[in-house]
């Protein structure tokens, strides 16, 4: 070989020997980067670890679990967390209130016991104060929160699985080793033996977890990892989500029934109202200085009235008021035994009566009790819940007066309740100034965005609440003077010849005339107005409709209400 070749051979020699350099950094690159951090390991040994419905939770933990004695006991900042986003310490009886579902349960400091729905039951363990933390004994209050809670010495694992979510098992074909990662390339969490059940993890569609051919599941000791999904077998649902079940299909269409408690409930048999799927006549009422106590008008007339509206399939959700008795309120809502006696003669009626739900219309109430008058709705619905009631809440537009319109925290109670009623009359009412509309399509627009953008409320939660009345205004030199009309005696009210205006933006008549040197006014409320703000309804996707109050209608206001909702 001459010289030259040889000069040739020895350079290819050291190109192919920088290549292979090369490839084995490269190598080691994609190794560090792709394959090395699948090996790492990455498991809290130090401490309990929290596995709730196949999520490892132990990383987002404020404070440590406690497992004493065989009681596992969780900071009430993690059972806010993911249990209850309203659990309360209530300081005037040095409790802990939290309600799950359809249970309400209070717990006293250092005792052991909780009153669960209103029944006092033995406990093991007690809420513990330790370093300005209370930890709560949540392995006693599984009925609480509907879970199972299991714990695994030998791995200090504590796993929750909520009873009202989909739980899938299935068997291994083979020996396994568990993954960390859905890949070859990554360490094991754990071995299974051919034969031996694990739970499938579950997606949020409800399907299997599934990655490219391979499954999440969680072993029996709290491990979760990925096995190959062709490896697993005789796949069984052991329990499917249990979704919530509305009392009413497409748009609530509620009427509100208005009489006094001086009264007795009107004799309605031999009708019907069309268009409508729910009613609420004004049975309760606070005891002024009561403590809790309602009073019932109901007697018999009472119970032919809920026969009737029964037999034309509408659902009875009564009302309970509070008169606007704002110190009794107040005083009710600032002690928890005041507001649970109040709770439990609610649920009392509804079973006494056989009600379908409770509207809650409570008005005029001190803006320093908002807080509060959510935890009276917080602590009402697991019990309603509990016996299968709906409950609405009967709230003003999001602005206006400190007792008006800010005693009300919107986004809690229209999480809470099943549905938050928007009051959207009274617009400019009894305490205006200056004369102007009832409602005003635009200002109830306006204020429904408000409820969904400031507020926070969901739009399938909201019904809107119209009026069948407005007002007549007359403006003296010294202000003006309003009197409440009917919808059917606005018609009375108008001299004939007077000139009715159409205004666009509140999409209701207006009419003005002189009688005796006084300008009176009246923005009419009619089948165009209440049509033009059922509109909004479907425009924002909101629950439904509901209208104040029945007998003050005009008849042909019901087939306008039943052809824009859809309700028969």
């Amino acid at each position: 070989m001459s010289r030259r070749a040889k000069r040739e051979e020895k350079v290819k020699s050291k190109i192919f020997s920088k290549l292979i350099v090369v490839a084995i950094f490269l190598g080691l690159v994609f190794f560090i980067l792709k394959v090395a951090p699948n090996y790492v390991n990455d498991e809290i040994t130090d401490k309990a670890n929290l596995v709730i419905n196949n999520s490892n939770v132990t990383r987002d933990l404020k404070k440590d679990l406690i497992i004493e004695d065989g009681i596992i006991y969780v900071a009430k900042e993690d059972i806010e967390n993911f249990f209850d986003s309203y659990i309360y310490y209530d300081e005037k009886y040095n409790q802990i209130i939290t309600t799950s579902g359809n249970q309400v349960t209070s717990m006293v400091i250092g005792e052991e016991y909780i009153v669960n729905n209103g029944s006092r039951v033995e406990i093991s363990g007690t809420v513990l104060e330790k370093d300005d933390t209370y930890y709560i004994p949540f392995s006693s209050l599984k009925s609480t929160y509907n879970v199972a809670i299991n714990y695994i010495e030998a791995t200090n694992t504590v796993i929750v699985d909520s009873l009202d979510r989909k739980f899938v098992v299935a068997d291994s074909t083979k020996d396994n080793g568990v993954k960390a990662y859905p890949t070859n390339f990554a360490r094991n969490v754990d071995k299974i033996e051919a034969g031996e059940t694990v739970t499938v993890v579950q997606n949020d569609e409800g399907q299997n977890n599934e990655i490219d051919g391979w499954t999440e599941i969680r072993t029996d000791t709290g491990k979760l990892g990925y096995v190959k999904s062709d490896s697993l077998t005789n796949e069984f649902i052991r329990r499917e989500t249990i979704e919530p079940t509305k009392q009413i299909e497409g748009n609530v269409s509620m009427v509100w029934d208005y009489f006094t408690n001086y009264v007795y409930p009107p004799d309605r048999s031999g009708t019907d109202v069309k268009g409508i799927n729910v009613i609420s006549p004004t049975f309760f009422t606070l005891v002024d200085e009561g403590k809790g106590a309602i009073t019932e008008n109901v007697y018999d007339q009472g119970e032919a009235y809920i026969d009737w509206a029964h037999s034309n399939g509408y659902k009875v959700w009564p009302s309970v008021s509070n008169k606007s008795y704002i110190e009794t309120t107040s005083e009710i809502m600032r002690d928890y035994n005041y507001r649970h006696d109040l709770i439990e003669n609610i649920v009392s009626l509804v079973l006494k009566y056989d009600l379908d739900g409770i509207n809650i219309d409570f008005e005029y109430m001190h803006d320093e009790d908002k807080d509060l008058f959510s935890r009276f709705i917080i602590e009402l619905k697991p019990r309603l819940s509990e016996i299968g009631a709906v409950l609405s809440v009967d709230v003003t537009a999001p602005d206006g007066s400190e007792e008006w319109s800010m005693c009300y925290d919107r986004h809690v109670i229209g999480d809470v309740a099943d549905y938050i009623v928007f009051m959207a009359y009274d617009q400019y009412g009894q305490s205006s100034t200056t004369a102007g509309t009832n409602s005003g399509y635009d200002w109830v627009r306006v204020n429904i965005q408000k409820f969904l953008g400031q507020e926070g409320v969901e739009a399938d939660k909201i019904i809107l609440g119209l009026p069948f009345y407005t007002r007549l205004w007359r403006e003296y030199d010294d202000g003006v003077e309003k009197t409440p009309i009917y919808m059917n005696s606005i018609e009375e009210n108008i001299p004939e010849g007077a000139t009715r205006t159409w205004d666009d933006d509140l999409k209701q008549y207006y009419v003005e005339f002189v009688e005796n040197g006084v300008t009176n006014k009246i923005w009419i409320e009619d089948e165009e107005s209440i049509e033009a703000k059922l509109s909004l309804i479907e425009e924002y996707g909101l629950a439904g409709a509901a209208y104040w109050a029945l007998d003050w209608e005009v008849d042909s206001i019901w087939d306008t209400i039943s052809e824009t909702l859809g309700v028969e």
